[in-house]
């Protein structure tokens, strides 16, 4: 099948040729913002001798204790000739080690969108946000909570290309149910191909479905252009605490030696995962980390990595994941800290909450683990619209709201306009004491992109308001989901590329029975 899928894609060039471009410049096109350029500084809650101290202590868990490599020779082989100290599944790393590998893999890279105006810059002072990401549940305002299915899917993707302030269009945006487990990887990476034309993620549940995202992309971009370039990033977690299963470490395997991008990525639960104090769990992290970015390098010097840390507490008392919490907003601000350090991209954050609803709970957390991830130097911010329930849930109307709150960061970042103009002197000296602006010069020549504006929010008079149905915000998304959906149209896709990707998926689905396990 891979054979066949370069059969197809080689002697094609970027975007399957001719053809493709065509299609481009005639297919309707919504707007989306740049990815984000921060003008602001970091937040930075760790000083020197705390750095040298996690750092030092990351170094003896990987020399005193160790990583686990479950069921795969041939990682533990790549670490031998690498000079770890490998014992059964166990691997020890002298000290230094990782750092000295990992010096190979990119500061930045370019994730290139089969639309190129779409191509997002990761890495440096960078924000690019994705949306959610895993979730077997789906709720909305006219079902409710229920198992996901390739149509919610599907209407994710949409929804994800629509908003103006979503660079990407992520990868599981939620766990197609219906489909089975062994064939739903296609059915995903193809709705990202061809209903949206940001850049997307490959599968990682299986290394063979890892290849059949390189293999798509082949055909999508030319299989000379994704040897070349990434067009791909992929969600890679290690089984904390310290061990790397055979199915990321395979699916690692495969992006890597396509050049396709890995965000190696320690999945935390404080207390029970990792230790419950913070400097511990940073620890645990840069250590898990290090390990993981290091191997990467050892299965292909430069390919491009970003170094992740999904972190959680834990209630003690029910034993649940807890969000928007102090001690986890510490951890972000740290391991970006960290990251800066090693000269790699970051990713974490979200728009993480434990909220059962889109409501107040999920608000406060929301917006508490966003502002995090801007001001702790996140390059990748995966999960960034439309989580609920600790990461169970993918809500339409949550993911509107949550999208049109990601203006916000867009304007935060952009730091404080010093020029002449935004001086305004002009205007002060125009109305002078007691008088307004609102017909003075200068506020005529940039009203219309002084303020950041809402696409979602109410904020009409009380009469205005009430005449219309008082409706609440999630009322308001509930419209906002409507209006999106109405508006959206397909992205073009040369024909027959779109003939060549179909045809695959139907090849490899008839290739093996159905499997819901």
């Amino acid at each position: 099948m891979a054979e066949a899928a370069q059969t197809r894609g080689r002697g094609r060039g970027r975007g399957g040729g001719g053809a493709a471009r065509r299609a481009e410049r005639g297919a309707v096109s919504f707007e989306t913002a740049k990815y984000i350029e921060r003008n602001i500084p970091n937040f930075e809650v760790l000083d020197e001798e705390a750095l040298q101290i996690i750092e030092a202590n990351a170094e003896t868990v990987l020399e005193e204790i160790g990583v686990n490599f479950v069921d795969n020779p041939a990682a533990l082989e790549r670490w031998r000739e690498a000079g770890a100290d490998v014992q059964g599944e166990r691997v020890r790393l002298p000290r230094g080690l990782a750092r000295e590998l990992i010096k190979t893999a990119p500061a930045e890279f370019t994730q290139h969108a089969r639309n190129p105006e779409r191509n997002v810059v990761i890495g440096g002072r960078n924000l690019v946000l994705a949306p959610v990401y895993g979730p077997p549940f789906v709720r909305d305002a006219s079902g409710g909570r229920r198992y996901a299915t390739l149509d919610d899917f599907k209407k994710f993707v949409k929804l994800g290309y629509m908003s103006k302030w979503l660079h990407h269009s992520g990868g599981t945006v939620c766990e197609p149910t219906d489909i089975p487990v062994n064939k739903r990887h296609l059915d995903m990476v193809l709705a990202h191909m061809q209903l949206s034309d940001k850049p997307f993620m490959g599968s990682v549940t299986e290394p063979s479905r890892a290849q059949d995202s390189v293999d798509m992309c082949s055909i999508l971009f030319g299989e000379d252009f994704v040897q070349q370039n990434t067009v791909m990033t992929s969600l890679i977690n290690i089984n904390s605490p310290m061990t790397f299963d055979d199915v990321m470490m395979g699916s690692l395997e495969v992006y890597a030696r396509n050049n396709q991008a890995c965000i190696i990525s320690p999945f935390i639960v404080g207390g029970a995962m990792a230790p419950v104090s913070v400097a511990g769990t940073l620890t645990q992290v840069l250590a898990e980390a290090l390990a993981g970015i290091a191997y990467s390098q050892l299965c292909r010097k430069g390919a491009p990595v970003i170094l992740g840390a999904m972190v959680t507490s834990i209630d003690m008392n029910s034993g649940a994941p807890t969000f928007g919490t102090p001690e986890a907003a510490h951890i972000t601000y740290g391991v970006g800290q960290l990251a800066r350090r090693l000269g790699l991209p970051y990713r974490s954050a979200g728009s993480f909450n434990g909220s059962k609803l889109p409501d107040a709970q999920a608000a406060y957390e929301t917006a508490t683990s966003l502002n995090m991830g801007l001001m702790s130097g996140v390059n990748f911010m995966l999960h960034s619209c439309g989580w609920l329930e600790g990461g169970l849930v993918a809500d339409f109307e949550k993911f509107v709201m949550d999208a049109d709150q990601l203006g916000v960061l867009h304007g935060l970042a952009k730091g404080v306009d010093m020029s002449t103009d935004a001086q305004a002197m002009d205007a002060i000296r125009e109305v002078g004491p007691g008088g307004h602006y609102l017909g003075c010069a200068h506020t005529q020549a940039n009203f219309k992109t002084a303020f950041w504006k809402t696409d979602l929010l109410d904020y009409k008079p009380f009469e205005t308001w009430e005449e219309e149905g008082a409706r609440d915000t999630y009322q308001l998304a509930t419209a906002r989901v409507e209006k999106l959906m109405s508006q959206y149209q397909q992205p073009m896709l040369a024909p027959e590329v779109n003939e060549a990707l179909e045809g695959y998926v139907a090849e490899k689905k008839a290739s093996m029975p159905d499997a819901f396990i």
